[in-house]
């Protein structure tokens, strides 16, 4: 896992909730709901590509 660098590590729901500043629970009621970022699944973890949470943001302040 030392070979993967930052650029590429996909974000946690902690990571994303630090960076939109939302409560964690909000992120898991947008993804029950199919809003918020894109996000998908690997194994029982919610995970989310960081250039398209950005683009997300940028799409909805505008």
């Amino acid at each position: 896992m030392d070979n993967v660098s930052n650029a590429d590590r996909l974000w946690s729901v902690e990571d994303v909730s630090a960076y939109l500043g939302v409560p964690v629970k909000t992120l898991y009621q947008w993804k029950w709901l199919g809003a918020g970022p894109p996000v998908r699944k690997i194994g029982r973890h919610l995970r989310y590509d960081p250039t398209k949470v950005r683009s997300w943001g940028t799409e909805e302040a505008a």
